[in-house]
């Protein structure tokens, strides 16, 4: 299924070597493509405009990506792919804690990015062809909690929660299995993929974005994330009160 019509995605990198590069790629994918040179223009531009996707660079004069991606999380559940010159693991966790869907270092494959663009965006723009859709399929609902899959949506006591695609993803994999637990390395596996090779604390910190903000509705749906320490993680179904 083709999405690549009117999607709209935001570069942002201090280089414009690697704005224009990207934006080449991309909009030979057929992407309209717009750019920001820094993080100040980039967040603006974010929060005005509703882009189904951004690339943003880490490390950049002023306002760097890790800012951006926090005020932007403070409104908006865009996909955010990070790019950065800088590999260690401290990074990559910062990341991830900000609200980053995903995590590319430089140098870097365009190819790779406009993979890792095209698998972010179908899973994230998936409700875009099931609007029309009169039944629901795939419902699962708990105590305080349901997840309408079709829908793409999550609520708590009937109010909906935004999430990004990947706490989504985690937040889905484990409630279809209550009870079920899951090693950090599985659900690496299993809800990344191939689309990110990273540490376990990636789990971990997705973990902890979700809970935060089952919490802010309703503590007792976030109590239903169990820790299994020392192996990973589960989902009670039951009355987690």
């Amino acid at each position: 299924m083709e999405i690549a019509e009117d999607t709209k995605i935001l570069i942002v990198d201090d280089e414009e070597r690697i704005r224009r590069l990207l934006r080449m790629y991309l909009e030979k994918e057929a992407y309209t493509v717009e750019d920001a040179e820094n993080g100040e223009s980039a967040l603006t531009m974010a929060l005005e405009t509703d882009y189904d996707l951004i690339v943003l660079d880490l490390m950049m004069p002023g306002m760097d990506g890790i800012e951006v991606c926090e005020e932007i999380r403070k409104q908006k559940a865009t996909p955010i792919i990070m790019l950065t010159a800088k590999g260690e693991e401290v990074n990559r966790v910062q990341g991830f804690e900000a609200g980053t869907d995903d995590y590319i270092v430089k140098p870097f494959s365009p190819r790779e990015v406009v993979l890792r663009v095209k698998a972010l965006l179908r899973r994230a723009s998936s409700t875009k062809f099931l609007q029309t859709e009169t039944k629901t399929k795939e419902l699962f609902e708990f105590p305080y909690l349901t997840i309408d899959d079709d829908a793409h949506r999550v609520t708590v006591k009937g109010e909906l929660i935004s999430l990004t695609p990947k706490e989504y993803e985690l937040l889905l994999y484990l409630a279809q299995a209550p009870d079920k637990v899951f090693a950090r390395e599985q659900l690496l596996k299993d809800v990344w993929n191939y689309e990110f090779f990273g540490d376990l604390r990636t789990v971990d910190t997705h973990v902890k974005r979700l809970r935060e903000k089952l919490s802010q509705v309703e503590p007792k749906a976030s109590d239903m994330i169990k820790t299994v320490w020392g192996v990973g993680y589960k989902f009670e179904a039951g009355d987690a009160g």
